[in-house]
């Protein structure tokens, strides 16, 4: 059944470290095999190096905080729009559609931890925190596919009156 409430949202406990229930929703989507320790080690780990790397950084305009870092990182990667495939008079028609905010926010989690399962050979923590400081910054893998995504929006826009 598509589309049916659940209680998740009031289940879900912030994080014991920066007690931030995004962060928290993060670690659930970084898990695999229901190993939740392992999955807060990694995400961890990489904001202690983003932290390590701020604290070097000399840039005024730079956060302050890991948790910064993390929370621009995901607003940067959300996407706006997106396109849906839609079979109108026998054809197949690519829809631009605004996107709501929990698909935004699921996107911007899968976009950002399929980027760094890519890079095989490195530690997950590492990669982890090269991309989200990447994105903090508006560049990366993750960013690379919402442009993308945004791309293909905008150039079927001619299409945006099939959406309903």
């Amino acid at each position: 059944m598509a589309g049916r409430i659940t209680k998740s949202d009031e289940q879900l406990r912030p994080d014991p470290r920066f007690h931030n229930r995004t962060l928290s929703k993060f670690i659930n989507c970084v898990m695999t095999d229901g190993r939740k320790p392992a999955a807060q080690k990694v995400v961890y780990q990489a904001l202690d190096k983003i932290q390590n790397r701020l604290d070097k950084d000399a840039n005024p305009d730079a956060p302050r905080e890991a948790i910064e870092v993390f929370e621009r990182a995901i607003e940067n990667v959300k996407p706006h729009m997106e396109v849906r495939s839609k079979r109108i008079g026998g054809a197949n028609y690519q829809v631009p559609l605004p996107v709501g905010p929990r698909r935004r926010q699921s996107l911007a989690f899968r976009w950002i931890i399929t980027s760094c399962r890519a890079e095989k050979g490195r530690p997950m923590a590492s990669s982890l925190a090269e991309e989200l400081y990447m994105a903090a910054r508006r560049e990366g893998k993750a960013m690379n596919t919402r442009d993308q995504v945004h791309r293909m929006a905008e150039a079927n826009r001619a299409f945006a009156h099939f959406a309903r």
